[in-house]
């Protein structure tokens, strides 16, 4: 496979072609009551379990025809094929100890550097325990008496498997987001690294960090057309950085813009519940779409273009599907509901993501099977439901959108 030339999405629905994901790995083992809010978690998972269901839901994707990259594997080849490269990622990841004294940062470059590639890649990701490296350290400044009783130099990254929001696939660019959070900052710098250097990727375009003002997640973004794209305004994804993601996206191609002529931009109430657009919208056909009825009251739409003078254009829409329907050139598109009109059956799955479904192809996704009534309404209006297991998955609050970066659908 040349990842380089097949980078390609152009739709949200098209036939799935190759996808980045991340295997659930140790990082989940760092997860501690007090420390879950700072983690972006609710609870702790199993992770034996957890990884189970995680290859059932990449041998689901691979039994759909789809080719499945792991970030973590992909990381070690860049790292095993460079010593220039290693050093630049124990320096970024040093970095993330900036605020401790500089000869501690020195016995954690010297720990790094005596690792394997794969040795390596497990810390970036798991994170630098403080009695990983404790022993090595000589000359014992104050800080290493008096500090508090977070258990990390170096915080994990248990967020990881959510590969969807570090970065978006656009036509056959890269984009590298800008998290809400800073405990998933060094997520972006880790999807950049190998888009910037594994030769799978050589042909492509990636744009680093675009967005300057606030913060914009890949949950928030989906690709409704060839020329369109739906964008949510979240408590993870800020106005100001949607402008500058419209300021690049509709712009002409041949001024190094992404050619969309349109964004249909949603507001979301700014709260947990609703983190990300696709955690309660996402499209299943060029003009069918699954929402949580609860959230749809409370959304705001608008119309952004682009004037000739290059200026951006905010018109404001009355509703979602007039909206939708008006950007997508439709005479009307149709929005299922999840929880098959049962208010407290959609609220019950809601909180387990039952519209957080993964297309593969055109009315065919992948689901929890627990949502068993959002997956039998989806059926009733002529979807095909492949259900997975996602006792542990869902713990995370994210589905099976948010557990895949697509790189290439069909056209």
């Amino acid at each position: 496979m040349h990842a380089g030339k097949q980078v390609s999405i152009k739709s949200e629905v098209a036939a799935l072609r190759t996808v980045l994901l991340h295997r659930p790995g140790n990082e989940l083992e760092s997860l501690t009551p007090q420390y879950l809010d700072a983690m972006l978690f609710e609870d702790i998972p199993f992770l034996e379990q957890m990884q189970e269901e995680h290859d059932l839901f990449a041998q689901t994707l691979q039994n759909e025809g789809c080719t499945v990259l792991y970030i973590e594997k992909l990381l070690e080849e860049v790292l095993a094929a460079s010593r220039k490269q290693r050093q630049e990622a124990i320096a970024c990841f040093t970095s993330q100890a900036a605020s401790l004294h500089g000869s501690l940062q020195g016995v954690i470059r010297e720990f790094l550097e005596d690792c394997s590639p794969a040795e390596l890649v497990e810390y970036m990701i798991k994170g630098i325990r403080k009695t990983d490296v404790d022993a090595l350290i000589k000359k014992r400044p104050l800080s290493y008496y008096i500090r508090d009783t977070y258990p990390y130099y170096i915080s994990p990254l248990p967020n990881l498997y959510f590969t969807r929001d570090p970065a978006t696939a656009l036509g056959n660019t890269v984009l590298i987001n800008r998290m809400h959070s800073r405990s998933r900052n060094r997520e972006t710098w880790l999807v950049s690294h190998v888009m910037r250097n594994h030769p799978l990727f050589d042909e492509i375009e990636c744009l680093d960090f675009y967005a300057e003002d606030g913060s914009i997640e890949g949950g928030d973004i989906l690709v409704l057309s060839s020329d369109t794209a739906a964008v949510g305004c979240s408590a993870r994804t800020t106005a100001g950085a949607i402008e500058e993601f419209a300021c690049w996206s509709l712009a002409p191609r041949e001024k190094g813009g992404g050619g969309f002529s349109q964004l249909v931009v949603i507001q979301l109430p700014f709260t947990r519940a609703y983190m990300h657009l696709d955690t309660v919208f996402t499209m299943l056909d060029a003009d069918m779409f699954f929402m949580f009825p609860g959230v749809q009251p409370h959304l705001h739409q608008f119309l952004v273009t682009r004037s000739p003078s290059g200026e951006l254009v905010v018109t404001e829409q009355k509703s979602l599907e007039k909206a939708l329907a008006r950007a997508l050139s439709l005479p009307a598109v149709s929005i299922i509901q999840s929880g098959g009109g049962d208010s407290i059956a959609a609220a019950r799955e809601q909180w387990n993501d039952s519209t957080n479904t993964l297309a593969v192809g055109p009315r065919r996704v992948v689901t929890y099977r627990r949502n068993m009534v959002s997956n039998e309404t989806l059926e009733k209006n002529g979807v095909e439901v492949i259900s997975i297991k996602g006792s542990e998955l869902v713990r995370g609050r994210g589905g099976p959108r948010c557990m895949s970066m697509p790189l290439c659908r069909e056209s």
